[in-house]
């Protein structure tokens, strides 16, 4: 079943190892700025993981919301624990279906390693939703009337070298000639807790004006009539999606945003079999050789 939030039609018959490969991290002490703030500590970690940089496909998987970690020097953020490790802090579940996709399908992966309660990696820099004061209705504490300096050392030692491994990894197939397609993975959760209305797809698909992966990856989800597909739900992927904006739409390249429901992969069992039922759609899709070009739409 395939539904767009209109109703449903019928349609014819993609653990943590932070070590960042290829980034000389904070920990090095490289990022004192002008101010002198910094953020991370040695035993903080790095901002991204690399997955699998020497991997057969021409695709790259990023997870931009893998992690609910907070750099030590900011606490908890003022919040009680149990909000940083529920939907708030990070895509439940987003990070394992990466993992698991990344070595089914052989491509590298970027994951991000810090909470977007830190900084949001898939918004635009310096806008409100950056580094967020709210979240699904909870003040955050710790990111109330911060400096100019406090937000540039989020920037810089997060998200700057998150999208630059991106940036590194894109240019590098550019450069051998194989322009390369972008997949991007998250999580939703079953309901909000602004309204409470239940959400009834597994999964979603998020584009914008390139169709080249959406429209024939969800017409493969589609042809299993116990999946019901979303398509730009719960959100549109002409609004929230920055990284797969700036690093594939700006470029011609071929690229999708993946939603899937957080209660199914909130396990080790749930998230490889949600792994492996992506896998299977989105394998054929990748395996068109056509879809490696720059197209503007």
């Amino acid at each position: 079943m395939y539904s767009t939030g209109n109703g449903d039609v019928s349609i014819p018959h993609r653990l943590f190892n932070r070590r960042g490969l290829g980034y000389q991290s904070a920990m090095d002490g490289h990022f004192e700025s002008v101010d002198g703030m910094t953020l991370l500590d040695e035993g903080d970690g790095a901002p991204f993981d690399l997955l699998r940089p020497d991997a057969g496909s021409r695709a790259i998987l990023v997870c931009d919301h893998a992690s609910n970690r907070i750099p030590s020097r900011l606490g908890d953020l003022g919040l009680p624990r149990d909000i940083i490790e529920d939907h708030v802090g990070w895509d439940i579940g987003a990070e394992s279906v990466t993992r698991i996709l990344s070595e089914r399908l052989d491509a590298t992966a970027i994951i991000c390693g810090y909470s977007r309660l830190v900084i949001d990696c898939n918004r635009p820099p310096g806008s409100p939703a950056s580094i967020p004061e709210t979240s699904d209705g909870y003040l955050i504490p710790g990111n109330q009337a911060l400096s100019r300096g406090e937000r540039a050392a989020r920037e810089r030692e997060i998200l700057e070298p998150y999208h630059g491994a991106i940036s590194r990894e894109v240019a590098g197939r550019w450069q051998d000639g194989l322009p390369p397609a972008l997949v991007s993975i998250h999580s939703f959760t079953p309901a909000l807790k602004a309204d409470g209305r239940p959400r009834p797809w597994q999964i979603c698909i998020l584009w914008g004006h390139d169709g080249r992966i959406a429209q024939p990856l969800m017409e493969n989800l589609a042809l299993t009539p116990e999946i019901t597909v979303g398509d730009n739900v719960p959100y549109s992927g002409l609004h929230v999606a920055y990284t797969v904006n700036i690093h594939g739409h700006a470029a011609g390249l071929p690229h999708v945003g993946i939603e899937i429901r957080q209660d199914l992969i909130a396990t080790p069992e749930g998230a490889a079999h949600w792994a492996r039922v992506l896998q299977e759609a989105l394998a054929p899709v990748l395996a068109n050789h056509h879809l490696y070009q720059a197209r503007h739409f």
